[in-house]
């Protein structure tokens, strides 16, 4: 394995910093950004593949460099792909400073709708222009939780690969199938399948304990500022809501996508 990089001024971290910073270079290179031995252990089990690796020896502790290599079988990757850095560079371009001990560049791998592997009865979960990362990271991971088919952005305002995105996650950015399309793609794909599209919205809708969820279900939610767009609640086959007892009349949308989704494990459970 090469010599330490140990200045901030090196080609190879200066790619890793824009990665980690600009979607556009993300997508440029079809390249991102993952930190940390366990998001690396989720990424490379879901067949993932490493582009190039950075590793800080000084940070394993009782557990060897050599010996996590070796589990996570990448033991074989060359020295033009596997490098040592100091632990100042390290803490300079980790999010979680002295911790983990190690960062890769991970090649993307864009998924289309046609792609997803659909159960039976398929439980997905539709977001109409999310905004925030963490959002996307945190219903991701309720996602993972409750086993549905796949979350699918429609119209994003973030991609998929945005490093807020992966660390919120969790790693089920990765165990999770998710796709990026548009609106209109998505509504026929599920209308095409044969998925009951439930809308949730405050206006002209019912409590979402009253809605069978036990049919193939697609569950679809806009912005907290904005709600829905008019051709989701045109296309829906029903209109949810959680209903809200205090002063406020909306919840963080992760929230909002982790009780509806386990409404369907509920209703689904008792129905077997």
């Amino acid at each position: 394995m090469p010599t330490d990089i140990s200045s901030m001024q090196n080609p190879k971290i200066k790619r890793l910093q824009t990665l980690q910073q600009k979607s556009s270079e993300r997508r440029k290179a079809h390249l991102f950004v993952v930190e940390g031995r366990r998001e690396l252990q989720h990424c490379v089990e879901a067949g993932f593949q490493v582009d190039t690796l950075f590793v800080c020896p000084e940070l394993f502790g009782d557990q060897g460099l050599e010996e996590f290599l070796g589990q996570m079988g990448l033991a074989d990757l060359s020295e033009t792909r596997c490098f040592t850095v100091s632990a100042y560079v390290y803490g300079k371009v980790a999010y979680r400073g002295g911790t983990e001990g190690v960062i890769a560049e991970m090649r993307t791998r864009e998924l289309t709708l046609d792609q997803l592997s659909l159960s039976s009865k398929p439980l997905l979960v539709v977001l109409e222009s999310v905004e925030k990362p963490g959002n996307l990271g945190a219903v991701l991971r309720s996602a993972d939780a409750a086993a549905a088919d796949a979350v699918v952005v429609c119209d994003p305002l973030t991609d998929l690969y945005n490093p807020n995105l992966i660390r919120s996650s969790i790693g089920a950015a990765f165990s999770v199938p998710c796709v990026a399309c548009d609106s209109a793609e998505c509504i026929r794909f599920l209308k095409s399948r044969g998925i009951a599209i439930l809308t949730a919205q405050l206006q002209d809708s019912k409590p979402y304990y009253h809605t069978d969820m036990c049919r193939p279900t697609a569950i679809v939610m806009g912005t907290e500022s904005t709600g829905l767009t008019q051709q989701w609640r045109e296309a829906a086959d029903a209109h949810i809501r959680i209903p809200m007892l205090g002063r406020l009349d909306s919840l963080n949308v992760s929230v909002s996508a982790a009780i509806l989704l386990f409404e369907a494990v509920r209703q689904r459970n008792e129905q077997e």
